[in-house]
């Protein structure tokens, strides 16, 4: 196949490139950093990167500012933008294809579900987020983006392309700099659950991440929401003690809200990305057959673990 990823130069992207490749499917890298390897564009006009997704099979955009940054004023002007722009006018390319590809994948996220401890959020009957009572009012900026993002989707005319929304927990990889790698530093720091603990942590294995993107460019019928989610979240506090038990550190001191509020201040990131309950399981996936390789935390952790020590993983800070 020919595959072209719109901001593919990122965790994910780079994940997904080198499994596809490996494969023996063409890749397409779409970026804005002139120092990339693949097309440049700038994810809002429409350019000679076009003709790229003309004749494409499939097109998986991942394109969006990184969230982990503090939500001032400009950074959120960027988020919103980088999100809604790039999946505009790559709507425009694929209306303009001769030949359109079969099937666009557009990255989305599983914060647009509500903050719940007491029931999981599917794509039938999960609630999406915005008027929880308990959640703090500079939450809904992120609920307000995916809100826009997927919106954008649903606007553009792409008829003869079937659409879909990978709503994706926080991918677990061994490579630096994810989310597992600021985890596991917080455990080697000795510390426990964060807040008090009770908010529930969705999660997917990044190799079960990249299965099931493949996964729904072979699914013809699959259309809409597709929460991409491993089958058992769990709360923040358990999540962190099976890390640090295979892990091998046993210190946990609870980490307090508080804590949390300057750590991230600090590090110039929000404290939403750890406080915010994410119950988000994948009916859809598990309806139609999908299996997962880490269906449970404690098998990826044990495999995380393992790899990351595998590999002089030691000095993971």
């Amino acid at each position: 196949m020919k595959i072209v990823i719109p901001g593919g130069t990122g965790h994910l992207g780079t994940a997904l490139t080198r499994s596809f490749r490996s494969d023996g499917h063409h890749v397409v890298v779409l970026s804005r950093n002139v120092e990339s390897p693949g097309l440049l564009w700038d994810g809002r006009t429409l350019g000679d990167w076009a003709q790229a997704i003309d004749g494409a099979d499939a097109v998986i955009n991942l394109a969006g500012r990184s969230v982990n940054c503090r939500y001032d004023a400009q950074h959120r002007e960027e988020i919103l933008r980088s999100r809604v722009n790039s999946t505009r006018v790559i709507g425009e390319a694929i209306a303009r294809a001769a030949r359109p590809p079969r099937v666009w994948l557009q990255a989305s996220t599983a914060t647009i579900y509500s903050h719940r401890y007491d029931a999981p959020n599917d794509e039938r009957h999960g609630l999406l987020g915005g008027t929880e009572p308990d959640a703090p009012e500079e939450w809904r900026f992120s609920i307000d983006v995916a809100k826009a993002w997927e919106q954008t989707l649903d606007e553009a005319e792409t008829p003869n392309t079937r659409k879909v929304k990978m709503r994706t927990a926080m991918v677990m990889s061994a490579a630096r700099g994810g989310a597992f790698h600021a985890l596991l530093r917080h455990v080697r720091l000795g510390l426990g659950r964060i807040g008090d603990g009770r908010q529930f942590m969705s999660w997917i294995h990044e190799r079960d991440f990249i299965r099931a993107v493949e996964w729904l460019i072979a699914r013809d019928l699959v259309t809409g929401p597709v929460n991409l989610a491993a089958p058992e979240p769990l709360p923040n506090a358990e999540f962190l003690r099976i890390l640090a038990e295979e892990w091998g550190t046993n210190v946990a001191v609870p980490a307090g809200e508080w804590m949390i509020e300057v750590g991230a201040w600090l590090m110039r990131t929000e404290p939403e990305l750890v406080l915010k309950s994410r119950r988000v399981v994948p009916t859809r996936l598990l309806e139609q057959g999908f299996a997962f390789e880490f269906p449970t935390w404690a098998e990826a952790a044990r495999g995380l673990c393992a790899q990351l020590r595998g590999a002089g993983g030691e000095r993971v800070w």
